[in-house]
């Protein structure tokens, strides 16, 4: 890896931000001052100092991010804001991109990433990755609907949805609203909404509360996000992992 690569990945801004790093003999390589962004370095071996302190290198970055309304599950819109406008400019630097998408108005858990093959992974229909969710609609659900979520529902695509555990956490019957909470396999388009329109209700806010078995953590508020710890890494490749196995 170039060297002026490898210090824009790790936070020390744009190219031209590194070069002017570099021309203030602020950078030493295994000991010695350099001023070449172009010099090709082991990113593994060699070490890289600036200002004294050594600048470790991380291939892949996971961050947990609690998506608020009216932001765009993508890397970059011409005209609305992107969950990646939200991450700071060190962690923009690692060219993470949104695993999946939630719709603009829905809320909660969105990982992102730079691991290509994780993401992968996560959205492959066969891998059946668990997603829950918890929505408020209006209209009573029912037990009747529970067991046509867990039939599958035929939301009008050449394959129908597949089995859906659905929960009904709270009836209003006076303003005629449900809270429920959904688990789904799948990622279609507007899932949860056409699940939901389906049976003759409408989907009035949505949060997304986990995806492959890790939740959101609680402390995160609207529009924050955090590392991965070592320990939800380590259990999400692990899910990821048991179900090649018992494929």
């Amino acid at each position: 890896m170039r060297l002026d690569k490898f210090l824009s990945h790790t936070g020390f801004g744009s190219r031209k931000e590194v070069k002017q790093v570099l021309k203030s003999r602020q950078v030493t390589l295994n000991g010695e001052i350099v001023k070449d962004g172009k010099l090709v370095i082991d990113e593994k071996k060699d070490v890289i100092c600036v200002n004294g302190v050594v600048v470790m290198y991380q291939k892949f970055v996971y961050f947990m991010l609690n998506k608020p309304k009216d932001v765009v599950s993508a890397t970059q819109d011409n005209q609305h804001r992107t969950v990646i406008d939200l991450l700071s400019d060190k962690d923009r630097a690692h060219d993470v991109f949104p695993v999946g998408r939630l719709d603009k108005d829905t809320t909660g858990f969105l990982l992102l990433t730079n691991d290509g093959e994780l993401a992968h992974q996560l959205l492959s229909p066969k891998k059946k990755v668990p997603k829950s969710y918890q929505a408020l609609v209006a209209g009573i659900m029912t037990a009747a609907d529970q067991a046509i979520f867990k039939a599958g529902v035929d939301i009008g695509e050449e394959k129908i949805c597949l089995p859906a555990n659905l929960e009904i956490l709270k009836v209003d019957l006076d303003k005629e609203q449900t809270l429920i909470r959904l688990e789904i396999m799948e990622g279609k388009f507007h899932q949860v909404k056409r699940m939901v329109k389906k049976v003759g209700k409408e989907v009035l806010e949505l949060e997304r509360l986990s995806m492959g078995g890790l939740a959101l953590d609680p402390k995160l508020k609207l529009g924050k996000y955090r590392e991965l710890l070592n320990e939800e890494q380590a259990e999400l490749f692990s899910k990821l992992s048991d179900k090649s196995q018992k494929k």
